[in-house]
């Protein structure tokens, strides 16, 4: 049993441990800048303008993180923004006595309004979740199909997007065919065909990822949503890598169904997801997670959304995230990604490395990916963390998978070169 002194030292100690926490993070945020540098320092100094941007991301000054394609760092706007939606909703004093910050049974307009804006479409096509995978299970589990249906993808998705899929497979009898795609990805039309090929009459589903998370390669969603229309399949794309790397207009890619994560590279709070269904399907979908209005049709996208509480002040930073980005600018951000790419790719290729990457520059964006052997990634990527807090990403036996966010620094990517030098030079001596 626990006596009295020994749970006041206790409770003292946790006490003093959450204080320090909470002034070392807030300390922290009241030393980012409370404005962003102004554009005109784009045409003087781009260096020091995205300079100026990355004193708003907590990642200390002497980390260099190179695996944004996993998860983003969010920064100080948006987690200034999540504290208010909790000093706001935790409060409990709305006006009206049956209105509670319960995510989950409330349309969120203030929050679907300029995500729909942002990624073009319609707020009653978008359902407000907390990730990719779970908007990939939404798709998967809501279309109907019958044994030996088929869904047609590649080899290269995510296992988010893929076991979705396979798990209806092995409950249900649909068939799970793979487009084998080439490394590199020389050009549209070489993916274009390859689904044409694999196309039978019992494809129902073209399920693919708009950038794939193994090589990083920009597919041509629109032509390939084109395919499935003028066939009459469905087309559903993972988009986790997409919203905040580049621009995106869901009416303009012509998808049916789209899935995104901005936890990535909108650096949108963590569990903050989207599910984009077109309006002329969303009454062919059925729910996944079922509360009331799972059968109201003119809630549209929103019955999607209706999971029962979940976590309100996410959904304020996800609104900051999408602040932020156009207050710094879409097309800069994407400028800035594929010219920090270009410049990573390049020089891992003058190093012997394989471009596993697109050579054509518009199917690829900030996702470098290249095969080193004989460097062993694994040990490559601890080597570099616990030496030189270097994060990188990539796959077994060889692959690195590099991420240059637009805070990234050139100084950064250049260090990082000279570390993967030294790297093979310690393991060539």
């Amino acid at each position: 049993m626990l006596d009295r002194r020994r749970f006041l030292t206790a409770a003292a100690t946790g006490l003093a441990a959450s204080l320090a926490l909470r002034e070392n993070l807030f300390a922290q945020l009241e030393k980012a800048p409370s404005s962003l540098p102004d554009h005109s320092l784009l045409d003087r100094n781009e260096d020091l303008y995205w300079s100026e941007l990355r004193k708003q991301f907590l990642i200390p000054e002497d980390e260099i993180y190179l695996n944004n394609g996993t998860v983003g760092s969010s920064p100080a706007p948006v987690l200034r923004a999540i504290f208010d939606g909790y000093a706001a909703t935790e409060k409990m004093d709305q006006q009206d006595p049956e209105d509670y910050p319960i995510w989950g049974y409330a349309a969120w307009n203030e929050f679907r309004d300029p995500l729909a804006e942002f990624v073009g479409c319609n707020r009653d096509e978008i359902a407000l979740l907390r990730n990719a995978t779970e908007a990939n299970s939404y798709i998967a589990n809501g279309i109907d199909m019958k044994p030996g249906d088929e869904v047609l993808m590649t080899d290269q998705e995510h296992p988010g997007g893929l076991h979705p899929w396979d798990l209806k497979a092995k409950r249900y009898g649909i068939v799970v065919k793979k487009v084998k795609l080439p490394l590199p990805v020389k050009n549209a039309g070489q993916v274009l065909e390859l689904f044409s090929e694999a196309i039978t009459p019992r494809t129902r589903v073209l399920f693919f990822s708009h950038i794939t998370t193994f090589s990083g390669v920009v597919l041509p969603a629109k032509e390939l949503c084109a395919l499935a229309r003028s066939k009459g399949i469905l087309s559903a794309v993972d988009g986790a890598h997409v919203i905040g790397m580049m621009r995106l207009n869901l009416r303009e890619l012509g998808c049916d169904m789209y899935s995104s994560s901005p936890h990535k590279w909108l650096q949108a709070p963590k569990g903050t997801g989207f599910l984009y269904v077109r309006d002329e399907v969303i009454d062919r979908l059925w729910n996944t997670i079922v509360t009331e209005g799972w059968d109201e049709p003119k809630l549209r996208a929103e019955r999607f959304q209706r999971i029962g509480s979940s976590n309100v002040p996410a959904l304020w930073g996800l609104r900051a995230s999408i602040k932020l980005a156009n207050d710094i600018g879409l097309e800069r951000i994407e400028h800035r990604h594929r010219q920090l790419c270009d410049y990573i790719l390049a020089e891992m290729i003058k190093r012997g490395g394989e471009s596993w990457t697109s050579p054509e520059p518009a199917l690829r964006c900030a996702i470098a990916t290249v095969n080193v052997p004989p460097v062993a990634r694994m040990e490559l990527e601890n080597w570099m963390w616990k030496t030189y807090k270097i994060r990188i990403r990539g796959g077994d036996p060889n692959k690195l998978r590099l991420s240059t966010p637009y805070y990234l620094q050139k100084k950064d990517i250049d260090r990082f070169l000279e570390k993967f030098d030294e790297y093979k030079r310690e393991k060539n001596a």
